[in-house]
């Protein structure tokens, strides 16, 4: 290896102990703090000493603490940029136990899990990764900081060298794991920023990880885009009734587990582009509007289903959810009218059963609308009203406010509400038309893995969830549908602006990310990702 990939291994993984070593937990004091830290450190790199200017703390709104990303620029010659970007914040490090305080120190920690895991006599994967020291663990070694500390690595490095082509840009920003509230104001910031500094950013390369529970194949990867989601909800209008004669009304309980039972795993929404999988749905909540004990059924019900996407379009998304509802509904009231015949020529269903409607919330807010011409005033005061609140997560808000809108719509049950419970993450697929700059990427992969004996293979999808979905490019009409169909999106917190910036994912791999055993291939992310990284981003500068 050439002195230059040495000193690019070794700054890496000295970064990465830095980064891993200042706590981050996403809403914490701690993640607040961390913006000004790394600036405070790459203040003093010469680069930054020579051109302050190019070193830039940016407000993310909202949150209880005053959160910022930083922008890192180092200028060569021309416009042609590339983006390199990356998120601190962590999640929680309370799952380590009595190991918690060493959450961010590496060496200590792995000494402390081995000592655990050999005690419990499980986990054997784990402990012989561990035992080998291949892998490294700590709470964001792998998810993200190692890296972000690539990416530091290499705009380092490219800020020493003489004759610069093109420039590097890095955007290290907070709360990728609640709501990508620093990528997404970034994202609304980017166009102005460039735009001020004469720049055109060609690609951004994001830094986040991949687990791998096998030999590191499917995590040494180059993703040309990243899979996206929508968290699809459910309101439940039944027909109460007393227990005592439940066919004389439609039980919104009954009703919410045929619709859990219907979508969760459902192939019909799932998506799979070659041998990458978007994982079926999976229901993220459920509950009834009950507060306290009673003899009364339930009359309506909440709950909401993780829905993955590689290219198929949020109407699409919509058409499946309405008719795996239909088909859950079908079969609740069929069930029903079965249930009655066993129990006698006497017992009679009710027939709200037969009268059942499946809506969008877009539908149920214009019939609101047209009932209660108040209805949005009234809504926007109880958006700012729950925003005050700041301990309700969106799908919850999202509920209230869908409850609101039933109400003003004079909706009788039995109904079910298809909408939107959370912020939309887009799916993101490399751009038409752009081959060329695929086909740099592509020779780069191919010759770091040749420079270093690592297989690197390519993929169409980033496979979870990433703050990439904020830089490529968005399909508007997809927003729109998504906007009409989400109670909160009227709160302007959501803020979707993309910069459609064709974007890849070149990130460590691991495994066991957002748990105690999270832990790091050391190979990989000190010695290959970096020099994987400074090449791609060479030779999309040089290839103009």
């Amino acid at each position: 290896m050439s002195e230059s990939a040495d000193d690019l291994t070794r700054r890496t993984r000295e970064l990465a102990a830095t980064l891993v070593g200042w706590p981050s937990v996403t809403g914490s004091a701690d993640e607040a703090a961390f913006a000004q830290r790394l600036f405070d450190l790459m203040a003093g790199w010469p680069y930054f000493r020579r051109h302050p200017e190019n070193l830039v703390l940016a407000p993310v709104p909202g949150g209880p603490h005053r959160r910022q990303s930083l922008l890192a620029l180092v200028r060569g010659a021309g416009r042609r940029t590339v983006a390199l970007a990356g998120h601190f914040d962590v999640v929680p490090v309370d799952d380590y136990g009595d190991l918690a305080p060493l959450a961010g120190q590496p060496q200590a920690l792995r000494e402390g899990l081995l000592r655990r895991l050999r005690a419990a006599g499980d986990a054997p994967l784990a402990l012989a990764d561990l035992e080998s020291g291949e892998f490294l663990p700590g709470r964001g070694m792998l998810d993200m900081k190692s890296g972000l500390a690539a990416g530091l690595a290499v705009l380092e490095q490219f800020a020493g060298e003489e004759g610069r082509q093109g420039n590097l840009l890095l955007l290290a920003t907070p709360d990728e794991e609640d709501r990508s509230a620093g990528m997404r104001a970034v994202a609304r910031m980017l166009p102005q920023f460039l735009s001020e500094r004469g720049l055109d950013v060609a690609l951004a390369i994001n830094l986040d990880a991949i687990c791998d529970n096998g030999d590191g194949v499917t995590g040494r990867v180059v993703a040309m885009g990243c899979l996206g989601k929508l968290l699809i909800s459910a309101f439940v209008v039944g027909k109460e009734a007393h227990a005592c004669y439940p066919f004389d009304g439609v039980s919104a309980v009954h009703l919410a587990a045929e619709l859990a039972c219907e979508f969760e795993a459902a192939p019909e929404l799932s998506e799979r582009t070659g041998r990458e999988l978007a994982a079926p749905p999976a229901a993220l909540g459920l509950k009834d509007s009950k507060t306290a004990y009673n003899v009364t059924t339930p009359g309506r019900a909440w709950l909401f289903w993780n829905v993955l996407q590689h290219r198929r379009s949020a109407r699409e998304v919509f058409e499946a959810a309405e008719m795996l509802a239909s088909r859950a509904v079908a079969r609740a009231a069929a069930r029903i009218r079965e249930r009655a015949a066993a129990l006698g020529s006497d017992v009679t269903p009710t027939g709200a059963w037969a009268d059942l409607r499946i809506l969008r919330f877009a539908d149920l807010l214009a019939a609101a609308r047209a009932r209660t011409p108040e209805i949005d005033a009234a809504l926007d005061a109880e958006v700012a009203t729950l925003a005050a609140d700041g301990t309700l997560d969106w799908p919850t808000q999202s509920y209230r406010l869908t409850e609101q809108v039933w109400a003003a719509a004079g909706s009788p049950g039995p109904l079910v509400v298809l909408g939107v419970a959370s912020m939309p993450y887009p799916a993101i697929g490399w751009p038409e038309g752009a081959t060329r700059l695929a086909e740099t990427i592509d020779k780069a992969r191919a010759a770091v893995a040749t420079e270093t004996g690592v297989a690197i293979a390519t993929q169409a999808y980033f496979p979870a969830i990433a703050d990439m979905s904020f830089l490529g490019p968005v399909d508007g009409a997809a927003l729109d549908l998504v906007a009409a169909n989400m109670p909160v999106w009227r709160s302007g917190a959501v803020g979707l602006t993309t910069p459609g910036i064709p974007t890849i994912n070149i990130g460590p791999w691991g495994r066991d990310y957002h748990h105690w055993l999270e832990r790091l291939n050391v190979d990989y992310a000190f010695r290959v990702l970096p020099r994987l990284v400074r090449r791609v981003a060479r030779d999309v500068l040089q290839s103009a």
